[in-house]
């Protein structure tokens, strides 16, 4: 089995936590040392067809902190580099990584999104995501579209300086 397949396959075997998923995993060289980056999420609570429609709760600096180290002790124990030295970063998905799977679509319910599709750009706030598409709510007053994951050429989360019930008031 190559490195990389037993690295997913120990880190995902490490994460003992059910809420916890397995986002990415990337090699790169580090001089030299390989650098190998774990990114993890927490799953999104989906209804019994698949939709989700609240906003999943980050992963804190101590479930990171916490999860490195599970990490970290078996990757150690298992030696998938064969004793090579390898640099270690454990963290979670940044807001300008583009979304690019369902479940992606699914934790960020209730965020401002950017999607293109066609050339054309649309922004909307994410109302419900589910397996095959998402839901989002655009322009005032809001207008909820229905859009299909794979007629999507790049989305990705637009920041936010203020909250939703700041918004509100």
């Amino acid at each position: 089995m190559p490195a990389n397949d037993r690295v997913r396959e120990v880190v995902a075997a490490a994460l003992t936590d059910p809420q916890i998923s397995l986002d990415d995993v990337d090699f790169s060289a580090a001089g030299k040392r390989d650098l190998v980056r774990i990114t993890l999420d927490r799953r999104p609570s989906a209804d019994p067809d698949g939709w989700v429609d609240q906003p999943t709760p980050a992963v804190t600096l101590d479930d990171i902190a916490d999860l490195s180290r599970a990490i970290s002790d078996a990757l150690d124990r298992d030696e998938p580099f064969g004793g090579a030295a390898y640099v270690l970063e454990v963290g979670s998905p940044g807001v300008g990584r583009p979304l690019r799977s369902p479940e992606q679509f699914q934790r960020n319910v209730g965020r401002l999104v950017k999607i293109t599709r066609g050339g054309a750009e649309t922004t909307g706030r994410i109302r419900r995501a589910g397996p095959d598409a998402v839901i989002i709510a655009v322009g005032e007053p809001a207008v909820e579209e229905t859009i299909a994951y794979a007629g999507i050429e790049r989305a990705s989360i637009v920041v936010e300086f203020t909250s939703i019930e700041e918004k509100d008031d």
